[in-house]
């Protein structure tokens, strides 16, 4: 059976890169500043791979940080991640942590070596220690935890106080960061109903002239993460019509913040004639709750992902996706669970009909929760709406407002979403968010 992909929801909701047409000579725009990381002087840079022990397979989305500081990182879809630390940060220990991993700790000397494998190791539990039966279907173990969202997950309408950012990179350079504080809307799991966002402050830097002739921009803003939300959203991977056309294994189980998990992997079946994803759930062993979820768009057709993800192009130009990624993490609270954090990740590269060159780009957007109560029932007004199409870069103009970011006054990307969050916590406390929500807890 044949479904057609094009047409997939996630197709209108993740679509991540708008190339706007050339700019040329006097149009091209400069930044009011350079990024901080970007002043050599000030900065080393470190690279590496992470990798599975056993298997030699890159992790994606695996977590490089430094210790007692916010400086990280996460790897791309390969593997590879790029660290930049300050020169006076010379003799410090450096922590690589992924889910369901081992965490490995390595003296930052150790990553000069630009060519450094850093391997980690499974966190097995002995399901026999603990008298859990390993599941001899694990389809049907997915099937159950998409029954029970509306037993574990919220049944409330939420409003949840958020941060997001996403950044735009030629290769390894910075070129575009927007950040903003946002409230979502969140409707019941059990709802059919589609999340709302509203934008309440936004800033953005952004360095054109290291984007040859080409303006970058991404389109969606906040849904790109908030609609990865598989339990709220689970049509835009998990469909009656598409569930049979993955294989699921049960790869281990690990220990999670004293949860026992399973790690059930997933991936596209050979003959299937559509671009779906592959992947890893981790599913509480015990209640059958999703607590995570990393995967990503299996590219077998580079022009019908190019179809899915580039809005507008160039003539001369071909771009095409090479990795698309996805990272989700719910939370709990009274034995209830909700969306807290998705990461979104795109590479793509543009070949010249008249260059022997090409570029390689990439584009990653992170959300947040920050805090949330109850909805107390206000109905927004569509002009308060954020749009589903927002190009956010368009919507913040430069640092606007500096009365709210405060002190916080460089946007610097390599540090943590985290870090970021704790910087503007006091400000968001006082705007008093919406008039609702109250302050935020670190």
């Amino acid at each position: 059976m044949k479904i057609n992909i094009t047409n997939h929801p996630i197709k209108s909701w993740v679509v991540l890169l708008v190339i706007l047409g050339t700019l040329g000579g006097s149009q091209k725009i400069k930044a009011s500043y350079n990024f901080q990381v970007e002043q050599q002087e000030v900065f080393n840079q470190y690279k590496g791979k992470i990798i599975d022990s056993n298997t030699k397979k890159e992790l994606v989305f695996a977590t490089i940080a430094i210790e007692n500081s916010n400086i990280s990182t996460v790897t791309n879809s390969e593997g590879d991640f790029s660290l930049k630390v300050p020169k006076n940060m010379e003799e410090v220990t450096v922590f690589i942590s992924f889910l369901g991993y081992k965490t490995k700790t390595i003296n930052l000397s150790d990553l000069k070596d630009t060519t450094l494998k850093i391997a980690l190791e499974t966190a097995v539990t002995a399901l026999s220690e603990v008298n859990i039966v390993v599941p001899n279907n694990a389809e049907l173990v997915v099937r159950e935890t998409l029954r029970n969202k509306g037993a574990n997950y919220f049944e409330f309408p939420t409003l949840m106080t958020a941060f997001y950012r996403e950044t735009i990179k030629k290769r390894k350079k910075n070129v575009s960061l927007s950040e903003a504080v946002v409230n979502i809307h969140k409707t019941s799991y059990s709802s059919k109903q589609t999340d709302a966002v509203e934008l309440y402050k936004a800033r953005k830097s952004t360095d054109y002239s290291k984007l040859d002739t080409l303006t970058l921009k991404l389109q969606g803003g906040p849904f790109n993460t908030l609609f990865i939300d598989l339990m709220k959203y689970p049509e835009y991977v998990f469909t009656e019509e598409t569930i049979p056309l993955y294989t699921y294994t049960f790869e281990r189980s690990a220990r999670i913040n004293e949860q026992l998990i399973y790690v059930i992997n997933f991936v596209q079946k050979e003959k299937t004639p559509n671009q779906l994803y592959k992947g890893q759930l981790f599913i509480d062993a015990k209640h059958k709750i999703l607590t995570s979820a990393i995967y990503e768009l299996n590219i077998t057709d580079r022009e019908n992902a190019a179809r899915m993800f580039v809005k507008r192009k160039p003539a001369k130009a071909n771009v095409y996706p090479t990795a698309v990624a996805y990272r989700v993490d719910y939370r709990e609270k009274d034995n209830k669970w909700y969306y807290g954090y998705s990461n979104v990740m795109l590479e793509f590269k543009i070949n010249w009909d008249d260059k022997w060159f090409n570029s390689v780009y990439s584009m990653t957007c992170e959300m947040a929760v920050t805090d949330w109560e109850k909805n107390v029932g206000k109905n927004l007004k569509g002009r308060e709406k954020l749009r589903k199409n927002i190009i956010l870069s368009d919507e913040a103009v430069g640092f606007s407002d500096p009365d709210f970011w405060g002190e916080y006054n460089i946007i610097e990307p390599e540090k943590s979403i985290e870090s970021a969050i704790k910087k503007i916590q006091k400000q968001i406390k006082k705007n008093k968010i919406g008039g609702t929500v109250a302050a935020l807890k670190p």
